[in-house]
Formats: C-alpha cells, structure tokens, sequence
C-alpha cells in the first residue's frame, strides 16, 4: 500500500484522480444529486492539488520522479518524469482546478446550465489530460494526452448543442486533430532519424541525424500543433468561436489547460527536442518568433475594436499566448524562464477576467461592454478585481505579469534582439488600450432616467444588481490577489519562479 503512494508514483495518481473523478460522475450521471456530482469533482480537485504540491520539495532538490508504466517498442515508452517546466504546468493546472470547479457550480447553479453531468465529466478529463502532457517523459506520452485533451474539450466547446455551437465545434477538431496527426508525423520521423523520443533539456536532434534541409519542415510538423491550441496567427481562428461555450469552459481553454497545453508543447519541441542550437540553425525558432511578434500586434488591434466581452479577452488571449512564444523561440536562459513564468501569470490574471465576465453575464445577462455602463457601482468586487488583473495584464509593477515580460525582455536584450524587446514593451500598452476602458464604463454613473424613441423614461437598469453568488465572487476574488502576490514576491507558496529559472538553465546548460 505504501508503495502506491511512492514518489514515483504521484504523477501517475495526478493523472489519475481526475480521470476516475470523471468515470464516476459520467457513470452515476443523473443518478446522484447535483451536490454529489460537484461533491466528486471538488473532492478530485483537492486530491490532484494534494499530490503535485507534494513532489515540489524532491524537485526543488533535483530529486529525479521518473516511471515507465510500459514499454512499447525499444526507444518508446509510456513514462512519466516531473520536472521544473512541468511542476510550473502541473502547479497552475491543479491550482486552477479547484478554483474553476467552485466557480463552475456557482455558474451553472446561477444560469440554471443543463448538461451538467456531461461538463463535470469533460472537464476532469480535461485535466486528466493535462497532468498527462506535464509530466510526460518522451514525445509518445505527450502525443496521446495532447489528443486526449483535444477530444475531450469538444463536449464543452458545444455544451450547448445548438448549429453555433456544433460548428464552432467542428472547427475546433478540425484544427486541432489535422495539426495533431501533423505532429504525430513529425514525431515518426524524428524516432527514425534519433532513435529516441525522450525529451532532454537542451534537445537530442543534431545535424548529423536530422538533415539540415529537412529540420525547418519536420520542426513546423511538431511545433504547428503547439501554435494552433496556443493560438498563433494564422492559425487562431477556433480560439474566438469556441468563446460560444460557457464562461467556465472559456477560462478552462484560456487559462487552465488548451491554451496552455499549446504554449507547453511548443516549448517541449523547441527546447527539450530540437534545443536551441537546432532551432537557431534551421532557423525555425526565428520564423516562429516573428509570426509571434506579429500575432501580438495583429490581435492587440483586433481586441480593441471588439464589443463583445468575451471576444475582447479572447484575442486578448492569442496576443498574450504569443509572449510565451516569442520568450521560447528567442532562444536565451532568461527568456525561457520568463516564458515558462508567464504561464503562470497569465493564466491568473486571465482567469480572473473570464470569471468576472461570466459573473456579469449571470447577474446582467449584458455580454457587450457598451452596455455595461454602470455595473461597476452596482458590482464593485468583480469590477475591481477585473481592473486589477487588466492592469496586470498590461505588465504594470507589482503584478505577476511584470515578472514575466521583465524576464523576456531582458532575455531578448541578451540576444541582441531589441525589437523583439520593443514589441513586449507596446504590447503592455496595448493591452491598457482594449482592457481598461472597459472598467471606465462599467465605473461610469449610470442615468436614473434615459431617453426611448423621445420620451425620458425610468433607466429599469438603475439600482439593480449586486455581486454574483459567493462561489463564483470568491474564486475570482482569490486569483486576482494571488496575480497581485506573485508580482510582488515571485516565488511565494509554491516557488514557481525557481522552477522557471531552474528549467531555463538547465535547457541552457547552466549549473
């Protein structure tokens, strides 16, 4: 018994409270009450927290926690290895469970959701899946819990089962499985070429097993993948149609798991297969780099012009993804690190302003932000919570978003990459520009009387409202100071900024 709870067998068990959590609640269904459905999915919440936060001390220590569960063929493994990028992964994931869980049962309980069996379901699969590409040891692991988690989001992207939904749906598979058997692909020639799929810090392909006219086409195979969950232009276009489904499964690809999973395996390929004297001489890394840049600015301009809320925040997302990127593929230890950091921090201030979205959904039913004069006064707690995390978003001081553009940019100035430097810094500005008018409308006082077709009449608007329900006001409350404290002492609770620096060096060769 004592063996099943054995270091190396956590990960296994972070992988697999979730999964079970999800047979469960699929299995009994409408068979239990609503209280035993949400009490299953919090109760695996707790559980997958408990388990990654106990193997951060033995990795802290440069503790190896490796398993192979089965051998498939020499060289190709299912196997499980936690290490600093992962625990970085692995932390904000689990964390971010149990928030999103607490939310989604204020929202659903609040909007009066159907289908609620199906979304707890999916969304511990989700995660299953999740803790599955942090901790995976080699590309073949990664591989099929990167599709696990693409089959599993497609119930939640059409929760609502209307033609909208269905095709934004059907657009979400399409993108992500062809880019998926893309990847799997790349991953075939790879084993051919090296004889291994296991990832190591600094890569394994060289010019004497991968030829050199070959590597830029077989590194967009593996890295496409990574770029279209994360959202890179051209290939974003699923990201704002999947905005369709509820507010806690926006978070959850936004956030929690998709989103972050493309970030994640772009930086794997890069880094951990290719490395960076690979990536730096099939010039793969320098291309992806500028459709980063690109990406940025393009969807900074498209977010500004959006009225809707949510299509505001999701191009928001495509523009902030692309940070992660362009950190990775300027190819120094700094920006590593700064890359892997803002997926945390991102993933806090994010969060905190799709919940606060959906918050004013439920309690207004208002989806555009030029409807939303007034709701500040009458909700001031999600209202200020958003504009704290909008001026995180910024990359303002004292926030965690700070830490993390800080260290990119200074990796790109190592580089000689000051352009790169420059884009980060507009960015930040940007961001202010599409955020923070919102939170000056929704702050404005709002008319006790309004003109309709001539006539002054009572504002039925006036004096109504109040916070949403507690469990969807406290977590977003709870994510917006934890963006705040990591601002302000990086390393707090779980030193997620070690284990950045720690991944970076080591990528890097840096004892």
């Amino acid at each position: 018994m004592l063996g099943l709870f054995s270091l190396s067998m956590r990960p296994v068990l972070a992988v697999a409270v979730s999964l079970i959590a999800a047979g469960l609640i699929y299995v009994l269904g409408e068979r239990i009450h609503a209280d035993g459905r949400e009490g299953i999915t919090i109760t695996a919440a707790v559980l997958k927290i408990i388990l990654v936060y106990s193997m951060i001390p033995a990795v802290l220590a440069g503790t190896e926690i490796k398993i192979e569960l089965f051998r498939i063929v020499k060289g190709i493994s299912l196997a499980f290895n936690v290490d600093a990028a992962g625990m970085v992964f692995a932390c904000i994931a689990s964390t971010l469970w149990l928030l999103t869980s607490l939310y989604s049962i204020g929202y659903m309980r609040g909007h009066g959701e159907k289908n609620q069996t199906g979304y707890f379901a999916a969304f511990a699969m989700c995660l299953s899946a999740t803790m599955g590409i942090c901790f995976a040891a080699n590309l073949i692991t990664f591989f099929i819990f990167f599709e696990i988690l693409t089959v599993a989001t497609y119930p939640l992207v059409v929760h609502y089962r209307d033609e909208e939904g269905k095709a934004s749906g059907h657009k979400y598979l399409a993108y992500t499985l062809i880019s998926g058997q893309i990847f799997f692909a790349g991953i075939v020639v790879i084993y051919a070429t090296c004889g291994t799929l296991d990832f190591v810090p600094g890569g394994f392909v060289t010019a004497d097993k991968l030829p050199m006219q070959w590597a830029l086409l077989v590194f967009f195979m593996m890295v496409g993948a990574g770029i279209v969950k994360a959202g890179v232009m051209p290939l974003h276009s699923w990201l704002p149609a999947a905005m369709v489904a509820p507010t806690p499964v926006s978070a959850l690809l936004h956030a929690v798991a998709v989103v972050k999973a493309g970030a994640f395996c772009t930086l794997r390929v890069v880094l951990y297969v290719f490395g960076p004297e690979m990536a730096k001489a099939c010039h793969g890394a320098e291309i992806l780099a500028w459709m980063a840049v690109i990406t940025i600015f393009v969807s900074s301009f498209i977010a500004i012009r959006k009225d809707n809320l949510k299509a505001r925040l999701a191009f928001s997302t495509i523009g902030q993804l692309s940070y992660i990127v362009l950190g990775i593929c300027i190819l120094t230890p700094a920006a590593a690190a700064g890359a892997l950091y803002h997926i945390v921090a991102h993933a806090f201030m994010k969060i905190t302003l799709f919940m606060a979205a959906g918050a004013i959904f439920v309690t207004t039913h208002k989806k555009n932000i030029s409807d939303m004069v007034g709701i500040g006064r009458r909700m001031p707690i999600t209202m200020a919570a958003f504009t704290l995390a909008s001026v995180g978003i910024a990359g303002f001081p004292f926030f965690a978003g700070f830490a993390s553009k800080a260290n990119i940019i200074f990796g790109a100035m190592a580089a000689n990459k000051p352009l790169f430097a420059a884009t980060l810094v507009c960015s930040g500005l940007l961001a202010a520009v599409y955020l923070l008018p919102v939170s000056i409308i929704a702050f404005k006082k709002q008319p006790a009387e309004v003109h309709v077709d001539g006539q002054l009449v009572v504002n039925r608007d006036f004096a109504k409202y109040g916070e949403a329900s507690k469990l969807m006001l406290i977590p977003l409350v709870i994510t917006c100071v934890i963006s705040i404290l990591l601002g302000i002492v990086p390393n707090l609770g779980l030193h997620l900024y070690d284990f950045a620096v720690m991944a970076g060096n080591a990528i890097f060769g840096i004892l």
